[in-house]
């Protein structure tokens, strides 16, 4: 509930400020998650973030304190990618200048894209706070991965915004080992100064449950994809797999595709040219309910992972991925690194790119209902054992125990951690964030 929690606020020692730009929060599951679990560890915590539809300007859930201003329009271009970010930034210093009146902070986390929050942050740090980087997209790679004719000299600048933002940094928060590895080699930050902290599910809350037939629109399998439709995604080869799989005569096959994005016109164009119509269904562009995400994967066969090999995929954890072994759904998924790391067993990998070996891959697991049992199994142990959100905890704790005086925390059971939205939010375009796939 709004205002649950009430908490007295802290003068000293152990009051942080999260600052996030591409979501909303609670809306964004690793920032809330963040945010709980300093607040369990008797953290006072307060976050800047943009607005989403119906939003108030500032809001106190659960004893979290949020400001939030309005986003700027959804960026199409280099330019408008660059007004955002100005917009965005000016409109955050405004609210971090208020949160610093009303109840301080001792820290500053900034969660990136962009690599511009070191600047906001260096005239705190001449006053003693503190400033953590959770570093949730490599930009340079994000760059090139979305823009068919990357600008040298773009590129350039945001590699020198990201070395800044590493060199400002007390200490950096990594997704995986791939990026603490850029961190440490090209960031040049000591390694006891980079901490990975995976984005892992929720397995009390995401898990299997009653399946609901009608996602499946009389077919016999059904085959999910969930995430952000961007040009780095990869759903337009999924697509042409479904189009592979139904043009070699299967007509048994549903496919679903939860989300939205840059992408997602184009995508429902390229299913309509594809003519696979009455094979494919798009839940977009606006976020759909949990319920109705958890029942889709409830009921799905495989869960499509068809990201394609580039330097920005290949070193980047799928949040995907992840989401599909705790609801014990086997993946379909190209062969890259990270991916591997994340779902081992529980995943078929395939050549990179190639739509005709994943369109065999999927309907190879969709003829072996015990192959696909069993590899659900595997995904969903690896979850409870090593992968929730409840196993990082410790972790991220332990980066604010180094920075401010030890918290009084107690480590969640297993499955748990974190705390949840109270309900599910209002619809927040997808397309905001520049990915949201990673981190």
């Amino acid at each position: 509930m709004v205002g649950s929690r009430p908490r007295p606020m802290r003068r000293t020692g152990k009051r942080v400020l999260i600052i996030v730009q591409n979501l909303p929060v609670p809306f964004d599951p690793r920032v809330w998650r963040e945010a709980c679990a300093l607040r369990d560890a008797d953290f006072q915590v307060s976050v800047v973030c943009p607005k989403g539809p119906g939003d108030p300007s500032f809001q106190e859930i659960d004893g979290i304190r949020i400001r939030k201003y309005a986003p700027a329009r959804p960026a199409e271009g280099t330019l408008s990618y660059v007004w955002e970010f100005i917009y965005s930034w000016v409109r955050t210093f405004g609210l971090v200048l208020r949160t610093a009146a009303n109840e301080g902070f001792d820290v500053i986390q900034a969660c990136n894209p962009p690599d511009t929050y070191w600047a906001l942050a260096a005239p705190f740090r001449l006053f003693g706070k503190r400033f953590v980087f959770d570093q949730h997209d490599l930009c340079p790679e994000v760059y090139n991965s979305r823009f068919e004719k990357p600008s040298a000299f773009l590129r350039r600048t945001l590699l020198l915004l990201e070395r800044a933002t590493y060199a400002a940094a007390d200490h950096v928060i990594a997704t995986n080992e791939s990026y603490r590895a850029i961190a440490i080699g090209r960031g040049h930050v000591a390694p006891e100064r980079v901490t990975v902290v995976r984005s892992g599910p929720e397995p009390r809350r995401h898990k299997k449950g009653t399946p609901a037939p009608e996602w499946r629109h009389g077919k016999r399998h059904l085959c999910a994809y969930l995430g952000v439709m961007g040009p780095q995604d990869g759903v337009d080869l999924a697509l042409r797999a479904a189009a592979a799989i139904v043009g070699s005569g299967r007509d048994d096959v549903q496919f679903v595709f939860i989300g939205g994005g840059d992408s997602f016109d184009r995508l429902v164009a390229l299913k309509d040219e594809l003519g696979i119509a009455s094979s494919v269904t798009f839940t977009g562009p606006r976020r759909i309910p949990d319920e109705a995400v958890f029942e889709i994967l409830s009921t799905a066969d495989v869960g499509l992972c068809p990201d394609p090999l580039n330097p920005l995929n290949d070193v980047s954890t799928m949040n995907k991925t992840m989401e599909y072994m705790s609801f014990q759904l086997p993946v379909v998924a190209f062969d890259l690194k990270e991916t591997k790391v994340s779902a081992g067993p529980a995943a078929v990998y395939v050549r990179p790119n190639d739509v005709e070996e994943y369109a065999e891959a999927i309907l190879e697991l969709l003829d072996d209902p015990e192959r696909r049992a069993a590899m659900g199994e595997v995904g969903r142990a690896r979850v409870e054992t090593e992968l929730a959100w409840c196993h990082q905890i410790p972790k991220y704790i332990g980066v604010y125990e180094s920075l401010t005086s030890p918290p009084r925390y107690k480590p969640c059971s297993r499955g748990l951690g974190g705390g949840y939205p109270p309900a599910p939010l209002e619809d927040f375009p997808v397309s905001r964030r520049i990915h949201t796939s990673h981190g």
